[in-house]
């Protein structure tokens, strides 16, 4: 056994990742990491189930991929399952991204592969130079603690016994042990966040300190350690200033106000539903006007009466008819979302076209019914007007009102779909992108 084999098997032992020679589902993509994951397995003696993805992205060398992974599992004599999906079907479907569709489908059937053979676990090729790549993508997306504390070992039935070992040491093993790999060329391209960090990023880190490498690993098993203290110190606290009603969440600001950091400990209560760190900000305020709403991609939080009352966003929400994600462009309630750049675009004059600057508009959208103190700025005005007041002043019968249909961002009405557009994200000389909003009455 060689010294890298040493070191994984350790970490499986010290982690109790496995059980000696149990059946592991491996995920297994054809590149350098998962073939290494997949040998190193092998030669510890554990039972693995090869399962490849073909996300059809990349053509030929999907297929390239495919066909390389089936003969590594048969030289390694591993069980070989496959799968293809419709990445971007999905991914349209879900308004989510590519990457975050490849993901979810990914897992998904790693579970599933998990339970059909009795499997253990499902092992992922997940390395030291992966984790330090998380922390810094989390770093600069403004994640809590627990974003910078880096990717765990086990992750419920997912275990990454990999995370002692650099991506370095994994091609040294490659070669030693004769195994060749292949290279995804997007991996190669800094077109994605993720690529950027490991393409420049890290480089020139190496560049000002040889051992930033060996500097964040050692950053995040402090972080990781002092994250437990934290989270004692956390969950003490959510006690103290939330109550449960049915299936409401009632925060009390005032309560909330008395902990040694009333943002952090709301971020912590309101960030894992989906709430962004400007509006958890502006939630914290005390003496807040009533009725003032916050919405996530899965929930919505109104403040009343100094509490913040949070609740989960269902089909049976009688207010809320539809949700669209950033650069979806499903058609909802008959109403489609397109996409350009200004300087492809022209101004649409007709009241069932809706066009805003794409950069003022803070996803998700939501369209839904108009509630008693509801208001905007309607477009070329200054001043804001409660949107009662315009369906009076426009002779809006009762039937109209309760037919009104509102699409609104994260924090204002941007639109009374069909009558009159919001002045708060239009568009004006300095935009760079517009999304328009096309509404067939259905």
């Amino acid at each position: 056994m060689n010294d890298i084999t040493s070191h994984i098997a350790e970490l499986i032992a010290q982690e109790e990742l496995l059980s000696p020679g149990c059946r592991v589902v491996v995920g297994l993509s054809g590149g350098a990491d998962s073939v290494a994951l997949l040998a190193i397995l092998t030669a510890l003696g554990y039972d693995c189930v090869a399962c490849h993805c073909n996300f059809m992205l990349r053509g030929d060398e999907s297929l390239r991929d495919r066909n390389h992974a089936q003969g590594i599992a048969n030289k390694l004599q591993a069980t070989f399952v496959e799968t293809t999906f419709d990445t971007t079907g999905y991914a349209k479907q879900k308004g989510i991204s590519i990457e975050m569709a490849a993901r979810e489908l990914r897992y998904e059937w790693f579970e599933q592969m998990r339970i059909e053979h009795l499997a253990e676990a499902i092992a992922v090729a997940h390395h030291r130079d992966d984790n330090a790549e998380t922390v810094l993508l989390n770093l600069i997306r403004g994640t809590g603690l627990a974003g910078v504390t880096g990717m765990g070992a086990r992750n419920g039935k997912i275990v990454r016994p990999l995370l002692c070992v650099s991506r370095d040491e994994l091609t040294s093993y490659l070669a030693q042990a004769q195994l060749d790999y292949v290279t995804d060329s997007t991996n190669l391209q800094a077109i994605y966040t993720r690529n950027k960090i490991r393409l420049e990023v890290m480089p020139l880190l190496r560049e000002i300190n040889s051992a930033a490498d060996t500097c964040i690993e050692r950053s995040i098993a402090h972080l990781r350690s002092s994250e437990k203290f934290y989270r004692a110190a956390i969950d003490e606290w959510t006690q103290r200033v939330c109550s449960q009603s049915g299936d409401e969440l009632y925060i009390d600001l005032t309560l909330l106000h008395t902990s040694p950091d009333a943002s952090t400990l709301l971020f912590e209560i309101a960030a894992p539903l989906g709430f962004n760190a400007s509006q958890i900000e502006d939630m914290a305020m005390l003496e807040q006007p009533s009725g003032r709403q916050f919405l996530s991609a899965t929930h919505r939080a109104v403040s009343h009466r100094n509490n913040i009352i949070i609740k989960a966003i269902t089909a049976d929400t009688t207010d809320i008819l539809a949700t669209w994600l950033a650069a979806d462009t499903t058609t909802r309630c008959g109403i489609t979302p397109t996409y350009c750049d200004a300087d492809h675009f022209a101004i649409i004059r007709d009241k069932n076209t809706a066009c805003f600057d794409l950069d003022r508009v803070k996803f998700p959208l939501v369209l839904r019914r108009w509630q008693q103190g509801d208001s905007f700025i309607p477009f070329g005005m200054k001043g804001r007007k409660k949107v009662s007041d315009y369906f009076n002043d426009h002779k809006f019968s009762l039937i109209d009102k309760e037919n009104a249909l509102l699409l609104c961002d994260s924090e204002k009405i941007l639109w009374i779909v069909g009558e009159r557009a919001g002045n708060e994200a239009r568009i004006t000389h300095h935009t760079k992108n517009v999304v328009v909003f096309k509404y067939d009455k259905v």
